[in-house]
């Protein structure tokens, strides 16, 4: 009667009593009180914080964590490699083309910005920067072949020797000089030879090459600028200049930041190969003893924060989570929807020896007390 009959039993209209068995008839309220006692007594809050904290130990949460990155690095490692570096380099190409320029140019707006990596830059690097001597010999001599060649000195000097400035050189000259120069100034003059020489530059251009060629020879100016350029540092300047030119160079640097800076870096984006650099990242990846070896270390790292993030709020998660995962309502649907035979089944699994005890003694308790009864109606009819 406990169980059967597991359907109402019907003749006509009229429902037999006692049909279907107790549990079948209140299957939705035993869902309820099972959802109930299991919620109230078994699985409470507190309970659930300690299967969580159980759950989630130091060195469980190290284990998954490490088999994660390890499957992550097994999945890098069996995928297509074009594929895989195709995914790479469009993140490398958004990051370095967009994101980056922008966040350098918002930087760039504030006035510390940079300003202690340039200050050093300034202090270690270019403060005792001194050419070498082979360095001073290389650029003097790519200054006089490149910078100021002859053709270019002739040229420079023909656009000085315009007639205002043969004038005013000739003025000069007469009122300021005196002596011999004097009379070289106001005698013979200067303005004829100045035009004389103005037409040999632009008349004998070869010549004049050669005569300008012969004088930087014989005067020595690679030499003179070797030395000069080896003299050439920033030490040797007063304090006072030096911090002028390292608040400009500064200054300079983020000027050109906000200005040209997102230009630059754009322009940079877009000359690089980011599928050779993903590939090759890549591959390095996959040979790398390191990452593999760091494995362990990042999960380690990883499972502390995870602890000391839930040793303060797992009470809170829990809290939001019950309701979520809506226990109850998932036991009564369970309960509900299971059919009355694998139920009885169930009980029968749990409690079989119980129920079979409770048969047995009634079965006993009926015969004692029928055997009495009627020892009783026999003594009655005596």
């Amino acid at each position: 009667m406990l169980f059967r009959p597991y359907r109402p039993l019907k003749i006509g209209t009229f429902q037999i009593p006692f049909t279907p068995g107790l549990i079948p008839r209140n299957q939705e309220r035993l869902a309820r009180r099972i959802a109930d006692a299991i919620l109230g007594s078994l699985l409470t809050p507190a309970e659930l914080q300690n299967l969580a904290r159980r759950l989630l130990h130091t060195e469980r949460v190290q284990a998954v964590i490490y088999w994660l990155l390890q499957m992550t690095l097994e999945q890098v490692k069996e995928q297509s490699e074009q594929r895989s570096a195709q995914v790479l380099a469009n993140i490398l190409r958004d990051l370095f083309g967009g994101a980056v320029p922008r966040l350098v140019r918002a930087w760039g707006r504030r006035e510390d910005f940079l300003e202690p990596q340039l200050n050093q830059i300034f202090d270690q690097v270019l403060v005792d920067l001194q050419l070498s001597e082979d360095q001073s010999e290389k650029l003097a001599a790519w200054l006089l072949a490149v910078g100021f060649p002859p053709d270019r000195l002739r040229l420079a000097m023909v656009d000085f020797l315009t007639d205002r400035n043969i004038a005013i050189l000739d003025g000069e000259l007469r009122e300021k000089t005196s002596g011999t120069y004097w009379v070289v100034a106001n005698i013979l003059g200067v303005r004829s030879t100045l035009v004389r020489l103005r037409d040999y530059c632009i008349e004998e251009r070869e010549a004049c090459n050669a005569r300008l060629s012969e004088l930087i020879r014989s005067l020595a100016l690679q030499q003179r600028l070797v030395e000069a350029l080896q003299d050439l540092s920033l030490q040797s300047l007063p304090q006072a200049t030096v911090q002028e030119i390292r608040q400009l160079f500064r200054s300079s640097v983020r000027s050109y930041i906000q200005n040209q800076g997102l230009f630059f870096l754009q322009n940079l984006s877009k000359t690089i190969d980011w599928d050779h650099i993903a590939l090759t990242i890549l591959r390095r990846l996959r040979a790398s003893s390191t990452l593999i070896t760091s494995l362990e270390v990042v999960s380690q790292e990883l499972a502390l924060v995870l602890d000391r993030y839930l040793e303060r709020d797992l009470e809170i998660i829990v809290e939001r989570a019950l309701p979520i995962l809506d226990l109850d309502r998932v036991i009564v649907e369970r309960v509900q929807e299971t059919t009355p035979e694998n139920l009885e089944l169930a009980i029968q699994g749990i409690v079989r020896t119980e129920l079979q005890a409770i048969v047995t003694l009634g079965g006993i308790l009926g015969f004692l007390i029928g055997l009495g009864q009627a020892g009783f109606l026999y003594w009655q009819t005596r």
